[in-house]
C-alpha cells in the first residue's frame, strides 16, 4: 500500500461520513411530514424515471436550455465511471476498468467527448445566467453565488479529469492504455506535455488526481447545503410522483377521522413527506413560474417561491422539532402567513402548467390547495367574494343563486328525458351548473343535445337531481362542502346504475372521471369533443361541403388539455369543417395559457397586475381569427369578457365546438 492510499483512506472516510450525516439529517426532516403511500405501480414508476429523469423529457420541452442540461446530466452519468475508477485507485493505485474490454473503450471515448460538451454547456449556462440574464434564472445574491460555486466545481471536475488522463498518457509515452480511446486527452497531452519527462508527467498526474477526487468530495458534501441538492433527490422524486389516469386528482381528506386535529397545511409538517421532497428537489430553474398565468400577469404567486419557502421553513423548523424544543420564536410562526402570503395562495388558477413543466415532477398544486384547505377549514379565512359562492353551493347546489328546480329549464320543448322519468338511457348527459343556468352556455347545452338527438343517441339528464360536481369548492379549499356534493352525486348516479357519462364542461369531466372514484363513483366519462369526434368518424353526423371561409383559433382548456390530454380531438373536429382555417395561438396545446377561471378564480376578482383572460384574449386577437373556439364554459365566459374589454366583440365571437359543428351539419 502506497502513502497515497494511506492518506486517501481517512479522507474518503471523513468525506462519506459527513455526507451520510447530512443525508440522514434530511431524511429525518422528511419523516416529520404526513405519511403517504407512494409504493405502488413499480413498473410504471421505473418507466417514468427512464423518460423524465434519464430521458430528460420535460427539460427538452425547452430545446436550448434542455439540451444544455441534457449534456451536463449525461456527462455526469458517464463521468461516474471515472469517479468510481478514481475512488478505487485511492485504495489500489493501479486499478482501471480495462478488464471490461471493448466496453471500456466505449466508456473512455464517450467520457472524453462528453467532457468537451459539458465544458461548453457550463460556459453557456454561465452566459445565460450572468450575461444574457434570462429572467427566470435570476435570484438573490445567495442563489447567484450558489450557481457560480456549482458550475465552477463542475468545470474543475471536467478539467481535472482531462488533466489526469492527459498526464497519464504522457507518462505512458503517448501510448493509450489497454482498451482506452481518449482522443481529447491525447490531443491535450501532446499539446501541453510533449516536452516533459515521465517523472514530471507522473507528478502532474498525481496533482490532477488529488484535485479531481477532492473536488468530488467537496461537491458531494456541498450539495446538501445547496439548491442543487436535487442532484440527490430528483430521481427519487420522479420515481415517487403520482401516476396513472388519476394522477392529477387532489387527494382526499378523511374528514371523519376523530383523531385528526389538522385539515390542510398550516406548516411544513402538515404536508406529506413527498411534498417536502418536492421542495428539496426544486432546481429553482423557474420553468414553473415562467409558465404560471398568475406570475405572468403581475400577481404575487410564484410556484418556484412556494417550493423555496417550504424548503426554507423545513430547514428552519425541523431541527427544533427533532430536538423537541418547545419555546422558540421560530415555532410561533407558520408556513402560511409568515412565509407564504394568503394572496399568493388565492392567486393560483390550478391550471397545472407548473406541474406539467417541472423537470423533477414537483406537485405544486397539491401543496397550494392543502394550504387553501387550512385557511378555509381551520381558520375560516378566505376572500369575501367566496361567501355567497359557498352559501349557494350549500343551499342551491350551484355557485349562483339559481334554484335547483330550474336546472332542466333549458330542455323545455326538446323532448329530453330525465333519469327519473326513464332511467333506460345508454348515456347520461351531465349538464353542469354553467350548462344549466348560464344563458350563453345554455346554447351550447342545447347544441350538444341536438347533436346527440341527430345521431340517435338515447341519452338522459338528471335534471333537478344534478348538483354541482364539487370542483369549485374543492379547489377553493372547502373540502367539506366538496365531499358533501360529490358523495350526494355519487349516491344518485349509483342508484340509477349509471355507467357512461358525457359532459361539455372540462371541470365536471375531470372531477367525475378522476376524483369521483375516491367516493365510489366509477364511471366511463367522456368529454363532448371526444363524443363529437367519434360521431363524425362513425358517420353518425355529417357536415356539409359548403366552404365556410372563416379563420378560427382554438383555446385549450387547462382541465381538458394538460389535465386529461384531450388536445387533438377538438382540432380534428375543426379541421373537418370545409373552408375553416385553423390558426394556432403562440401558446397552444399542452403549453396553452390559462383563461384565468380555474381553481375557483372564476368567482374572484383580480386586483393585482393585468387580467389573465385579457392577456390570453390579446393572444387570440393577434391570430386575426374571426372566431375563438372553446370547449369549456369557464373559458367561453373569460374569453368573451376579454373581447369586451378589448372592444373586439363586434368583430370576433366565441363559439363552442358543439355550436360550430351543429351550424355546419348537412
Amino acid at each position: 500500500m502506497e502513502i497515497k492510499n494511506l492518506v486517501f483512506i481517512p479522507v474518503f472516510a471523513a468525506a462519506f461520513a459527513f455526507l451520510f450525516y447530512n443525508l440522514k439529517r434530511k431524511y429525518d426532516y422528511l419523516k416529520l411530514g404526513v405519511k403517504e403511500d407512494r409504493s405502488g405501480n413499480v413498473s410504471e414508476r421505473y418507466d417514468n424515471v427512464l423518460r423524465v429523469a434519464f430521458g430528460q423529457s420535460k427539460l427538452l420541452r425547452e430545446s436550448s436550455a434542455g439540451l444544455i442540461h441534457f449534456m451536463i446530466f449525461w456527462g455526469f452519468m458517464i463521468f461516474l465511471f471515472a469517479v468510481a475508477e478514481s475512488l478505487v485507485q485511492g485504495f489500489y493505485s493501479g486499478f482501471t476498468f480495462s478488464f471490461l474490454g471493448p466496453v471500456f473503450t466505449l466508456i473512455t471515448f464517450t467520457q472524453d467527448l462528453l467532457a468537451v460538451f459539458v465544458f461548453i454547456a457550463v460556459l453557456y449556462a454561465l452566459n445565460r445566467r450572468f450575461i444574457i440574464k434570462v429572467a427566470r434564472l435570476q435570484g438573490d445574491s445567495k442563489e447567484k453565488s450558489d450557481a457560480i460555486i456549482i458550475l465552477g466545481l463542475i468545470l474543475v471536475v471536467v478539467i481535472t479529469m482531462l488533466g489526469q488522463n492527459s498526464a497519464l498518457i504522457a507518462w505512458n509515452n503517448f501510448v493509450p492504455g489497454a482498451y482506452e480511446a481518449r482522443p481529447v486527452s491525447d490531443f491535450l497531452a501532446r499539446l501541453f506535455f510533449s516536452s516533459v519527462n515521465r517523472d514530471t508527467a507522473l507528478g502532474i498526474y498525481e496533482i490532477f488526481w488529488w484535485l479531481h477526487i477532492l473536488t468530488i468530495f467537496i461537491f458531494m458534501n456541498y450539495l446538501p447545503y445547496s439548491k442543487h441538492f436535487h442532484v440527490f433527490t430528483s430521481i427519487p422524486n420522479v420515481y415517487f410522483t403520482k401516476l396513472g389516469k388519476n394522477k392529477y386528482a387532489l387527494k382526499k381528506i378523511d374528514l371523519e377521522d376523530e383523531n385528526s386535529e389538522q385539515f390542510g397545511a398550516a406548516d411544513f409538517e402538515h404536508l406529506s413527506w413527498k411534498q417536502i421532497l418536492d421542495s428539496y428537489s426544486c432546481t429553482e430553474c423557474g420553468r414553473c413560474t415562467a409558465a404560471c398565468p398568475a406570475a405572468n400577469t403581475g400577481k404575487a404567486l410564484s410556484p418556484k417561491r412556494i417550493m423555496e419557502m417550504i424548503r426554507y421553513r423545513t430547514e428552519e423548523k425541523a431541527p427544533l422539532m427533532l430536538k423537541k424544543v418547545e419555546n422558540n420564536e421560530v415555532l410561533e410562526k407558520t408556513l402560511i402567513h409568515n412565509y407564504i402570503t394568503d394572496e399568493e395562495i388565492w392567486a393560483c388558477t390550478t391550471c397545472n402548467a407548473c406541474v406539467y413543466e417541472c423537470p423533477v415532477a414537483n406537485e405544486h398544486i397539491d401543496s397550494i390547495v392543502d394550504m387553501r384547505r387550512n385557511l378555509v377549514l381551520m381558520e375560516s379565512s378566505f376572500p369575501a367574494e367566496l361567501n355567497p359562492v359557498f352559501k349557494n353551493l350549500e343551499t342551491n347546489f350551484n355557485p349562483w343563486a339559481f334554484t335547483s328546480q330550474d336546472r332542466a329549464n333549458w330542455a323545455e320543448g326538446m323532448g329530453v328525458k330525465t333519469m327519473a322519468e326513464d332511467p333506460e338511457g345508454e348515456i347520461l348527459f351531465w349538464v353542469g351548473c354553467a350548462g344549466s343556468f348560464d344563458a350563453r352556455y345554455q346554447k351550447v347545452t342545447k347544441a350538444l343535445a341536438k347533436l346527440m338527438q341527430i345521431a340517435n343517441i338515447n341519452f338522459r339528464i338528471l335534471g333537478n337531481e344534478e348538483k354541482c360536481n364539487g370542483d369549485t369548492a374543492r379547489r377553493l379549499g372547502n373540502e367539506y362542502l366538496a365531499q358533501s356534493l360529490m358523495q350526494e352525486n355519487v349516491e344518485i348516479l349509483n342508484n340509477y346504475n349509471v355507467k357512461k357519462i358525457v359532459t361539455a364542461c372540462p371541470h365536471c369531466f375531470h372531477s367525475l372521471k378522476n376524483e369521483y372514484p375516491q367516493f365510489g363513483g366509477n364511471f366511463e366519462v367522456i368529454h363532448h369533443t371526444e363524443l363529437i369526434a367519434g360521431l363524425l368518424n362513425d358517420g353518425k353526423i355529417r357536415m356539409h361541403n359548403a366552404p365556410l371561409n372563416e379563420k378560427v383559433t382554438y383555446h385549450d382548456s387547462c382541465y381538458l388539455g394538460r389535465y386529461n390530454g384531450i388536445i387533438e380531438e377538438p382540432r380534428s373536429i375543426l379541421e373537418r369543417v370545409n373552408g375553416l382555417e385553423l390558426v394556432e395561438m403562440e401558446r397552444n396545446k399542452d403549453k396553452g395559457f390559462c383563461c384565468g377561471a380555474g381553481g375557483g378564480r372564476m368567482f374572484l376578482e383580480e386586483t393585482e397586475g393585468t387580467r389573465i383572460n385579457v392577456n390570453r384574449t390579446e393572444e387570440a386577437v393577434k391570430t386575426e381569427a374571426s372566431t375563438i373556439a372553446s370547449a369549456c364554459p369557464f373559458c367561453m365566459t373569460m374569453m368573451t369578457d376579454g373581447l369586451k374589454t378589448l372592444d373586439k366583440s363586434d368583430s370576433i365571437e366565441v363559439k363552442d365546438i358543439a355550436e360550430i359543428v351543429l351550424e355546419n351539419l348537412i
